[in-house]
């Protein structure tokens, strides 16, 4: 993507990008047609493989209402009744990757939709069969999708996403990046969780400033 554009990295498992999902929801929406959002998937507990100690659920709990103090987006504590829980971020990020792949235009609604689950609906997202019910609520075929999503090149192209998260140095979730600007520069928007008032002042300086071509066509 050469033009003006957002860079979103995020992650369907990252209790910020839940809270900043009404953020972006509205950046999309403002600036539809103008800026065109690229998600990336970030990679924030990919291939984890031992369960969640009680420390690390004790841990998370409190983090949960931070971000709802935040943002006001609700969460289901039914989920600190789970045992055995392995918090592998992984098989949601390649859902996404999947949708974005036959659906690009649907790839943020879909990540949205995989982060209700999760927080609001205390569904288990590292589920595959989990996934697949959402990804049939898009059109997708199911059983298609579990194929697909047990696939070694769907594995590939979800890691390379990691990849370039880690080569643009983003380091936490979410990350909001805006470019090329004239000197075909890219700038952070938002580093880790933002208000929308805030984001959107610095998404309109920007466009005023550095990007004149995308300001014009506002």
């Amino acid at each position: 993507m050469d033009s003006t554009h957002l860079i979103y990295f995020a992650d369907p498992m990252c209790s910020w990008c839940w809270g900043f999902a009404p953020t972006i929801e509205t950046v999309r929406e403002r600036y539809d047609g103008i800026l065109p959002i690229r998600l990336i998937m970030g990679g924030l507990r990919p291939g984890t493989e031992e369960a969640m100690t009680e420390k690390a659920q004790q841990g998370l709990r409190p983090h949960w209402g931070h971000v709802t103090e935040a943002s006001g987006q609700p969460f289901d504590y039914g989920f600190f009744d789970r045992e055995g829980f392995v918090y592998d971020t992984d098989p949601a990020a390649r859902a996404v990757v999947l949708v974005r792949r036959s659906q690009p235009e649907r790839a943020l609604d879909f990540l949205g939709r995989t982060q209700r689950a999760f927080y609001a609906e205390n569904r288990d997202v590292t589920d595959p069969l989990v996934l697949a019910d959402l990804a049939a609520d898009f059109g997708l075929d199911r059983e298609a999708f579990l194929v697909d999503h047990a696939s070694e090149a769907a594995k590939e192209e979800t890691w390379r996403d990691y990849a370039i998260s880690q080569r643009a140095g983003v380091t936490g979730f979410p990350t909001l990046i805006g470019g090329p600007d004239a000197n075909g520069v890219y700038g952070v928007v938002a580093r880790g969780f933002q208000p929308t008032a805030q984001v959107v002042g610095i998404i309109d300086q920007w466009l005023a400033t550095a990007a004149p071509t995308a300001a014009n066509a506002k």
